[in-house]
């Protein structure tokens, strides 16, 4: 199975996200295989949430079409399963705790595991409240994604020295979304975090253009994208496989510069 470092291996990672679900799982299948096919390096598949906290209303509203459409996290491991032989880079997923404790934290990673998906992540999540969850994610062989958000430099050295997979840099305070503009220093984030790891760093939370993209890549390891990624979805409904194409393979060059 495909491990998270697979991502950053001699190159820029490009990260899109997409909401399980949206517009419906058949839909879904098939944008990952799109999106893979295109260059993506690494896929976050949201399992949605009635209360997705650190969602801005793109994604809140594409998690409740998802949900209106009955979309199950059992049937979001069975749709990863019938992809997951068709493509070779590492799948994660974006989830809340409550999710995982109502599924039982234990049968979620084994599903992880069995459906070929390598990570979670948890924006929800506290660092301190880590560990109620790596014990089970690593018995599984799943590795639990840290989010770091502009604080300070003894908070950051905290949680990167625990980092495994990848550092999910939140490029902006306040929940994803589009953003005009990118005003935070991430780069000097960035360098924070590598002065206490060695996990690659990729940057999330606003990005929505190649020019975007290409500016957080050559700070960091990579560009996270969700909020534009889900707005093409929005838009096209199950009608988006070229508009889909055509954006990552647009976001995948801007990275590689």
């Amino acid at each position: 199975m495909s491990k998270i470092a697979d991502a950053f291996t001699n190159k820029k990672a490009f990260i899109p996200f997409l909401t399980a679900g949206d517009p419906t799982m058949e839909a879904t299948e098939r944008y990952i295989k799109i999106m893979a096919d295109a260059g993506a390096d690494l896929i976050e598949i949201g399992i949605p949430f009635s209360d997705p906290v650190a969602e801005g209303p793109v994604i809140q509203e594409a998690t409740l079409r998802s949900l209106t459409h009955g979309t199950t996290t059992d049937a979001i491991f069975d749709m990863v399963e019938r992809v997951r032989p068709t493509i070779s880079i590492p799948l994660v997923v974006m989830t809340y705790l409550n999710p995982i404790y109502v599924y039982g934290a234990d049968r979620f990673m084994a599903r992880c595991k069995k459906a070929g998906i390598c990570g979670v992540i948890v924006p929800d999540m506290p660092f301190e409240e880590k560990g109620v969850l790596i014990d089970v994610a690593h018995a599984h062989d799943i590795e639990v994604v840290s989010l770091i958000a502009p604080t300070s430099e003894e908070r950051i050295g905290m949680i990167a020295k625990e980092a495994e997979g990848f550092v999910y840099c939140v490029s902006s305070m306040g929940v994803t979304g589009v953003r005009k503009e990118i005003t935070t220093d991430v780069g000097s984030i960035v360098d924070q975090i590598k002065r206490y790891t060695d996990v690659p760093v990729a940057v999330g939370f606003g990005i929505s253009t190649p020019e975007q993209a290409a500016a957080m890549a050559k700070v960091s390891d990579g560009a996270i994208v969700g909020s534009a990624i889900v707005r093409i979805i929005g838009e096209h409904g199950d009608k988006a496989d070229e508009a889909l194409r055509e954006y990552v393979q647009a976001m995948k060059a801007a990275v590689m510069f």
